[in-house]
């Protein structure tokens, strides 16, 4: 059976081929399709770039938080917190569950003196809950459950970049400080007490590394005088995104006064603006497809102002104008399709190359990151492609639309 290619589509290819007379109109085409390209390609590295980033933040706050967290309305502690742990592990979609103390205080060293917040926690628990005994670079975090030391000092970890602020390092001793003290007849008198570096941790985000400190839960309450009280109890699912459905979930179960509140409400403001941002430069960058479009125009229209006379004969020999048009149209998305796809193949091999490679390297102390991270979503791709051919066949409409209008007696009355 012999395949016969529809004579619009020959006569297309036959168009984009450079000839003599038409080598600036080929010219033209080669840069439209390299503008399309070079669109579709910085649309999936700046996504691939941006998505990377978000997801690395998203893991360094969730691997550092719990996905959800149960409080008491007015901060008052919590005193039936075994009571709601047990509630919650029956609820669908909870992995596990684990008690903190949460407060303010002060850490005092030979060096330095910052205010930071102070968490109580059951090392064991912890560990289930967030990834804080994987980020622990020096010591060991199961020393929080250990009894004081010969010389009565009880263990505190502490962020990487705390630590380096206060000039206090594994083995070191410090001064934790309360603000809420006892009453005297002087006034209120903070409370102090000498605790040594058991732990150092690494979770990768400044503002953790520098401002978060962790003692055992027993300690804690001794410290602030709870008694059997914790201040919350946090939550880890096996899903993140399904964190909100499950907070709405123990909210219902445990009802007033206790209340929840999972990761993304807790850092909605932060991802918002990484949304927008997001937004904001794939509307930017796709602008450049549009002047690729705009190229696809001008090569179209010059195209049909030389081929005239080729298309009055093909009229004159029975071609309608919605084959004219049909000609034109199936160039044009000939050259979107093209740089759609060149476009496609560069920017992802050069996202893969880049992540896996870690091609494109940051300064740590710097950044908090070693290396920029690339991460490509299917979805997005196949949208960005999707959107520069729709963009690529608009453009062919106007030119095409001019040729089938052309008038064949016009067109070869003085040839």
């Amino acid at each position: 059976m012999k395949f016969s290619m529809p004579y619009q589509l020959f006569v297309g290819l036959r168009y984009l081929e450079a000839k003599r007379k038409q080598t600036f109109i080929s010219i033209i085409s080669i840069i439209s399709v390299g503008g399309v390209a070079l669109g579709v390609m910085a649309l999936i590295i700046v996504l691939a770039v941006m998505s990377g980033f978000e997801g690395d933040l998203r893991d360094k706050i969730v691997g550092t938080n719990s996905h959800v967290v149960i409080l008491r309305h007015g901060r008052a502690a919590m005193e039936d917190y075994r009571q709601v742990m047990q509630q919650v592990r029956q609820v669908e979609h909870v992995v596990a569950v684990a008690p903190f103390i949460y407060s303010q205080v002060m850490l005092t060293s030979e060096q330095n003196v910052l205010g930071v917040v102070l968490r109580g926690i059951d090392p064991e628990a912890e560990a289930l809950v967030t990834n804080l005994g994987r980020n622990i670079i020096e010591g060991d975090l199961n020393r929080l459950s250990s009894p004081p030391d010969d010389e009565g000092l009880a263990g505190i970890v502490l962020g990487m970049e705390l630590a380096r602020s206060l000039g206090a390092f594994y083995g070191d001793e410090i001064n934790v400080v309360s603000p809420t003290g006892t009453m005297t007849p002087m006034g209120v008198a903070p409370r102090s007490v000498r605790m040594r570096v058991v732990a150092v941790f690494n979770s990768g985000m400044y503002e953790y590394d520098s401002s978060l400190a962790y003692i055992s839960l027993k300690t804690a309450q001794d410290f602030f005088r709870l008694g059997d009280r914790v201040t919350g109890v946090e939550v880890k699912v096996d899903d993140i995104y399904s964190a909100k459905d499950v907070a709405i979930r123990i909210q219902a179960l445990l009802d007033f006064p206790f209340w929840t509140r999972d990761w993304m409400q807790m850092n909605r403001n932060l991802f918002s603006a990484l949304k927008l941002e997001k937004l904001a430069m794939f509307i930017i960058l796709t602008l450049i497809i549009i002047v690729a479009a705009c190229n696809i125009i001008s090569t179209l229209i010059m195209m049909v102002m030389e081929k005239n006379k080729d298309i009055a004969i093909l009229k004159s020999m029975g071609a309608t104008s919605r084959g004219i048009m049909s000609i034109f149209m199936l160039e044009g998305l000939i050259i979107g399709l093209t740089g759609t796809l060149l476009g496609g193949i560069g920017g992802s091999v050069t996202c893969f190359l880049a992540d896996k490679y870690k091609l494109i390297k940051l300064a740590g102390d710097i950044y908090y990151m070693n290396y920029l991270p690339f991460k490509m979503i299917p979805g997005e791709v196949l949208t960005i492609c999707i959107a520069s051919v729709l963009i690529s066949f608009l453009a062919t409409l106007y030119p095409s639309w001019q040729a089938s209008k052309l008038d064949p007696a016009v067109a070869l009355r003085y040839e």
